[in-house]
């Protein structure tokens, strides 16, 4: 099952994604549940955000794959949300 996950960094939280950004991908090729995976822009093209789907077999285990990611183990996200995905297009 897809489960997508939009994640808002913290403001002016750059230097905090910068700094996890190797562990953070070595964590998404780790895992190999990620199937689309990227960064949110401002208007000036600095990373303010991810949008992350991952297939999983349930809810519980998006959480948890959510709470393994550096970047929320850093503290990065202001706000996240997971949500049940159905890929059409």
């Amino acid at each position: 099952m897809l489960y997508c996950l939009i994640c808002q960094d913290k403001e002016n939280a750059i230097e905090t994604r910068m700094q996890n950004r190797e562990d953070h991908l070595k964590y998404v090729a780790e895992t190999n549940v990620v199937k689309y995976a990227g960064p949110f822009l401002s208007e000036d093209d600095t990373m303010i955000g991810s949008l992350i789907v991952i297939d999983v077999e349930n809810k519980d285990e998006a959480s948890k794959w959510s709470e393994n990611d550096p970047y929320k183990k850093a503290g990065l996200f202001e706000k996240m949300e997971i949500f049940k995905f159905k890929h059409l297009i």
